[in-house]
């Protein structure tokens, strides 16, 4: 019975043995399936990682894709912009006027750089008035701005007619030619006060000029083609020929073009100069490049032979004329 016994626990110990073996493989079975799953799931989530880190470049790549095929759009629709005749009716000319022209990203640019010429038009009235008259002045508050700035143009516009009356009657006799000069001062004295731009009567060569320096009128033909003329150099691509030199410090120069009925340049004066010779040379080379300018309309050939346009040119991504 003891040997028995004996046996009996031999066996017990050894049947514990074995389970205890074999708890201790299940045991390490169950802990090396945790360490697969832990592995395949820190694989699964370094995968999901790696993909949506490929998804963001993918989509960055797609949006620098969708903008540079933007930006190519919008160079094409300028290009047909240029492409367009400018001798349309006058009618398409003004529908453009009141659509801005340009595409709804043109006008909001228009509006904020309108914004930023009410910013510094007191600097450029002060610049003005140093180049024109040499009158210093203090600054005032923005209404006293606009008057001072509307009698600067109209001193200016004397000035200038009275030279431009001197180069056309440099042939006549000294006697002829003084009193073309009191002619010329006598349609300077009338020009009207209350607008920057006025019909003149015929001078002593008897060419019919009309005049805008600013940007509204009571001509309203004339107000048009002064936008159209303006918009021709504003879009045409042309500011690669002063890109360089407007790097430099300058002055925002101030030019009066004066264009024939038949969309000829007669002349163009720089009533205040940019103070760097190569701007200067550049917006004279500016203004022939685009020529013939449409000819005068109808109702504009009745009244004018010429038209002076006088703008203050800006030069920053492109040209902006004010």
């Amino acid at each position: 019975q003891a040997e028995a016994r004996l046996a009996a626990a031999r066996q017990e110990a050894a049947r514990q043995e074995a389970a205890r073996q074999q708890a201790q493989r299940l045991e390490t079975a169950r802990l090396e399936t945790e360490r697969l799953a832990f592995e395949r799931q820190e694989a699964a989530r370094l995968d999901a990682a790696r993909q949506a880190l490929a998804r963001q470049e993918a989509a960055r790549t797609d949006a620098e894709r969708v903008e540079t095929g933007r930006q190519e759009a919008d160079r094409q629709a300028s290009r047909q912009v240029l492409a367009r005749q400018e001798a349309a009716r006058l009618e398409a000319v003004r529908r453009d006027a009141k659509q801005a022209e340009t595409a709804r990203q043109e006008a909001e640019r228009q509006e904020a750089e309108r914004q930023e010429t009410v910013r510094q038009a007191a600097a450029q009235q002060e610049q003005a008035r140093q180049a024109q008259a040499r009158q210093a002045a203090a600054r005032q508050e923005a209404a006293q701005a606009d008057e001072a700035r509307r009698e600067a143009s109209r001193r200016a516009m004397g000035r200038q007619l009275d030279e431009e009356a001197a180069r056309r009657d440099a042939g006549v006799a000294a006697g002829a030619g003084a009193g073309a000069g009191a002619a010329a001062g006598a349609v300077v004295a009338a020009v009207p006060a209350a607008g920057p731009s006025s019909r003149l009567a015929p001078s002593s060569s008897a060419v019919r000029r009309g005049r805008l320096f600013g940007r509204t009128d009571a001509n309203a033909e004339l107000v048009l083609y002064a936008e159209a003329w303006a918009r021709k150099i504003q879009l045409n691509m042309t500011f690669d020929l002063v890109r360089d030199a407007a790097k430099r410090p300058h002055a925002p120069p101030v030019v009066t073009v004066a264009i024939r009925h038949d969309g000829s340049v007669e002349s163009v004066v720089f009533v205040v100069s940019s103070g760097v010779a190569d701007i200067d040379d550049a917006i004279r080379r500016i203004v022939q490049s685009q020529l013939p300018y449409p000819a005068f309309s109808q109702a504009l050939a009745r009244d004018f032979d010429v038209i002076e346009i006088r703008r203050t040119w800006h030069f920053d991504a492109a040209i902006r004329l004010y």
